[in-house]
């Protein structure tokens, strides 16, 4: 069954969709676009998206749930270095809950990610029970001390253990994890891209994050035992986490980083 329609009377000919296809799943016929038989279309919407004059539609990224791009909505250069550049990862937080509706915001957004082939195959979990996170720590905290590395750790656990000091999700209100089919290869790289899109969108509903990085070298492992304490489904694996609050400071300048590199050949 044909996934792809062409609206003969609005077809230029002008094979865009074909010559963007990454697939090679378009080829040109008597009439216009058409689909080539066998080929694999991975649903990536290019072939609808970049159609000048709409003739051209999808089933598996339809055309009516597209939206149209206005040139006034892109970013110049400058405001497009400013808005990356302006992320920072947040470790002191407000003692204030994130909304479920900015929550869902989040990682609303974390779904439109560039994912290899497209396979996209990320979920995620959002943790919102304080005492429930709570327990993550501690759990984290306890996997250092079991940990045959425990003395990397040994500061990390004296500030938990004899300060009270939360080292690993400083305070943050919420987590949100990414979840994977335990044998779905591309999970690990397909979340970071997910949650990249995450942390620069949360700046903007006044959120801030941060990889919860001493969090994930043991929520990552085989069988880690954060799987049972989420509530993780039979099959899926962690993928990913990162800490999310109100931030309680703010920055006021931007940081450099270490002079580029870059060689050309």
């Amino acid at each position: 069954m044909s996934i792809i329609t062409v609206n003969e009377e609005k077809c230029i000919k002008c094979q865009i969709c074909i010559k963007e296809c990454p697939s090679y799943v378009l080829e040109m016929g008597e009439k216009g676009p058409e689909e080539v038989k066998g080929a694999s279309c991975i649903a990536c919407g290019h072939c609808v998206a970049i159609c000048p004059t709409k003739a051209i539609d999808n089933s598996r990224t339809p055309l009516v749930n597209q939206v149209d791009i206005k040139d006034s909505e892109i970013l110049d250069e400058n405001q497009a270095e400013q808005f990356l550049r302006t992320r920072r990862s947040i470790r002191t937080y407000k003692e204030k809950s994130v909304s479920r509706e900015e929550l869902t915001k989040l990682v609303n957004i974390a779904r439109f990610a560039p994912t290899g082939s497209n396979m996209q195959g990320i979920s995620f979990v959002i943790v919102e029970d304080k005492e429930l996170v709570e327990k993550a720590i501690e759990l984290t905290i306890k996997l250092m001390e079991d940990s045959p590395f425990s003395d990397k750790f040994k500061k990390l656990i004296s500030s938990y253990r004899e300060d009270g000091v939360d080292v690993v999700l400083r305070g943050a209100p919420n987590i949100i994890l990414t979840i994977a089919d335990k044998n779905f290869s591309k999970g690990r790289e397909n979340s970071i891209f997910s949650l990249a899109y995450l942390e620069l969108y949360a700046p903007s509903l006044g959120l801030g994050s941060c990889w919860a990085g001493f969090f994930e070298v043991f929520a990552l492992l085989k069988n880690s035992p954060m799987i049972k304490l989420f509530n993780i489904p039979d099959g899926k694996k962690i993928t990913g986490a990162v800490m999310v609050g109100y931030p309680k400071y703010s920055y006021k300048r931007l940081v450099d980083r270490d002079p580029l590199e870059v060689t050309f050949i």
